[in-house]
Parts: C-alpha cells; sequence; structure tokens
C-alpha cells in the first residue's frame, strides 16, 4: 500500500502468487481448527498414524499444517515482484508435482509417509502442482523482466 492507502499496482502473475500464497496460509490455519478438521484429536506432529482430517478429506498433521503455514507466508513474501512471484509459482509447482509422485510411490501406512498424505492428498497436490506451473507460464508471458515491486517510493 502507499502512504496515503491506495493498493499499488501489481501484476496479474503478482496477485496469483499472493492469492495462491493466501490459501494456503488459510489451509495451515484450518488445518488446527478442531471442527474443520475432523479427528483432531488423533493429529500427531508427523506420521501416518495421524488419522486427522482437513476438510474430513485430506489427511494432516502438525507438520503438515505448518509446511502449508510456510509456504502460504513464502507465495505472500515472494509476491512483491512479478520474478520471485513467477519463481513461487513455478518452483512451487514443480514441488508438488515432486510430492505427488512421492505420495503413489511410497506406502501410506509405512513410516516414509511422514508428513502424511492420503489419496486425496495425492490428486490435489498433482492438480496444484499443474494449476501453478500452468499459471505461472501464462502470467509471465510477455513479462519477461517485470520485476514491478508493490512499495511506493
Amino acid at each position: 500500500m502507499s502512504s496515503d492507502g491506495r493498493t499499488v499496482g501489481r501484476t496479474n502473475i503478482q496477485k496469483a502468487a499472493l492469492a495462491v500464497g493466501a490459501v494456503f496460509l488459510l489451509v495451515g490455519v484450518l488445518g488446527f481448527i478442531p471442527g474443520i478438521t475432523s479427528n483432531y484429536e488423533t493429529m500427531g506432529f508427523a506420521g501416518h498414524e495421524s488419522q486427522a482430517l482437513l476438510l474430513g478429506i485430506f489427511q494432516v498433521s502438525i507438520l503438515h499444517n505448518i509446511v502449508h503455514l510456510l509456504f502460504g507466508a513464502a507465495g505472500i513474501a515472494m509476491a512483491r515482484s512479478a520474478a520471485q512471484s513467477r519463481n513461487y509459482l513455478l518452483v512451487g509447482g514443480a514441488i508438488y508435482l515432486v510430492l505427488w509422485l512421492y505420495g503413489l510411490l511410497i506406502g501410506h501406512d509405512t513410516p516414509a509417509n511422514f508428513v502424511p498424505v492420503n489419496t486425496a492428498d495425492n490428486w490435489l497436490h498433482f492438480v496444484l502442482g499443474v494449476a501453478m506451473i500452468g499459471v505461472g507460464v501464462a502470467l509471465s508471458r510477455g513479462t519477461a523482466g517485470a520485476g514491478r515491486t508493490t512499495t511506493a517510493h
């Protein structure tokens, strides 16, 4: 915001990174709210034993929620410039595709599932990865070198 309270213009890619970051931050917070997260009392710090389910669907743990919070904070911080926003969306999308593959390859009832993830998480990771990369590529076309920050001078 500028000193007079107006929002300084953001590029579309910055808006996208900010929105994605805000959603991850929200998801991280919601993961700690009983009722929104079912079986809340079973939530552990990490490991496949957690039966806590965000929205009754996605397996979560304290570690899983912290990862969402950190990923959200990173998106919000990186939305300060177009170049950082692009990197957040592309690299973040690639990370989510790796998480998707990891979730497909590990046994869900094994110690390797330390985050933890379930089938719903796996496919959400796939959709997030593809969407983040797609948005990052689509919105960075024609804006090469655009590094506009959102701070007023």
